[in-house]
């Protein structure tokens, strides 16, 4: 076990005959630094990054403990302060759990506005990304431009749901609310609109000569080495592998539209780039083939003041999050309150990617490789 504060720095004799002195340096945990409050310690070789080593729980809030104390309706809301930028799909992978344990039928109305709410939450999330790993990496103006097109989709999110980040809207039985009036004709706005400047992202930033050296063949990341560490989402397609749920194990309307799903080729930041990039115009394709068609029927099919006694079982709900699979775990016990409640979020597994995959680069590249990683860090923590 490496015990950072008593650590001696080493003296190791080069080729050449010069000395290096190794050290260590904290990255984190101010926020701007790592996208949450994350501790990164790195030992250094003058640029070099021989070791990085993780130190997490400074926003930890026990939500699992939490949530063994609250009905299944309830726990929905603590599932938005995990990863905020999927608050939406979080919510979708408890309300299937709890829908499994008491065998509850959806209509087509509700599964239809739950794919087009999960795959705007996609959209807006890979836009924020886009702009953070702009200033990441010195591009200030892509900060502005991704911010800009994400709050129209995060207007129209607030006029349905009544919130703009945490969301609490899919529950289990049907949504929180119905659609906004204006709704189907504002999506359909802001696809126009993204059509146009998904064009103009690729001349900004993915053509830019500097960004493809800072991105390719850095952090890469191999195929075998992505699924040992149990990673998924974009990290894991970026290394190859088309792992994806919506395709692999549909759930809402997502057996009934075509899309692609993005694969890299290399596994590194690069391809990690490519693919959001490519997932968003997928999502908006998805969106496109829904928007006309939304089913009649209601928004929620059981009364919301119903008890959810769940059955003394273990239940298991999964979606594809726009970082990865998150799988809801809950163990029943004739109870409305249930007897074990477990998360497996994907940015607890991507994260110790950067153990492997930093090494050996330089700190530039390190902060190249964690913003393709793409981590929000309460959604380890939890």
């Amino acid at each position: 076990m490496i015990e950072v504060g008593s650590l001696k720095a080493r003296m190791e004799s080069t080729p050449g005959g010069l000395k290096t002195e190794e050290y260590f340096v904290n990255m984190g945990p101010q926020h701007p630094s790592t996208h949450g409050v994350l501790r990164l310690v790195l030992k250094m070789d003058g640029e070099t990054v021989r070791e990085v080593i993780p130190v997490l729980g400074y926003i930890h809030r026990s939500i699992e403990k939490i949530a063994e104390h609250l009905n299944g309706r309830q726990i929905v809301h603590l599932t938005d302060r995990m990863d905020y930028l999927s608050s939406a799909m979080n919510n979708w992978a408890v309300s299937l759990a709890v829908e499994e344990a008491l065998q509850i039928e959806l209509n087509p109305r509700i599964e239809t506005i739950r794919t087009i709410v999960a795959e705007l939450e996609r959209i807006q999330s890979h836009l924020l990304w886009w702009g953070v790993l702009g200033i990441d990496l010195g591009a200030v103006t892509t900060f502005f431009y991704g911010f800009r097109d994400r709050e129209m989709i995060t207007d129209i999110l607030e006029e349905t749901t009544g919130a703009r980040l945490t969301l609490n809207y899919i529950q289990p039985g049907g949504l929180m609310f119905d659609i906004h009036p204006h709704f189907v004709k504002r999506v359909k706005e802001v696809l126009a609109h993204l059509k146009i400047k998904i064009c103009e992202y690729e001349t900004l930033l993915s053509e830019n000569v500097i960004l493809q050296n800072r991105l390719r063949n850095v952090g890469i990341l191999t195929s075998e080495k992505a699924i040992s560490m149990g990673s998924t989402g974009p990290v894991l397609r970026g290394s190859g592998v088309a792992l994806d749920l919506r395709k692999q194990k549909p759930y809402g309307v997502y057996g009934s539209v075509e899309f692609d799903v993005p694969v890299g080729s290399v596994g590194d930041s690069w391809d990690r780039y490519w693919v959001r990039v490519e997932e968003i115009r997928q999502s908006m394709r998805i969106i496109e083939q829904l928007i006309d068609n939304i089913p009649e029927g209601k928004f929620m099919v059981m009364k919301p003041a119903k008890k959810l006694t769940l059955p003394k079982k273990s239940y298991f709900g999964q979606v594809e999050t726009a970082r990865g699979i998150l799988g809801v775990y809950i163990q029943g016990c004739e109870k409305e309150e249930p007897h074990r409640v477990h998360f497996r979020s994907p940015n607890f597994n991507n994260l110790w990617v950067i153990t492997q995959i930093a090494p050996g680069g330089k700190m530039a590249d390190l902060v190249a490789t964690l913003s393709t990683l793409d981590l929000v860090i309460p959604d380890i923590d939890r």
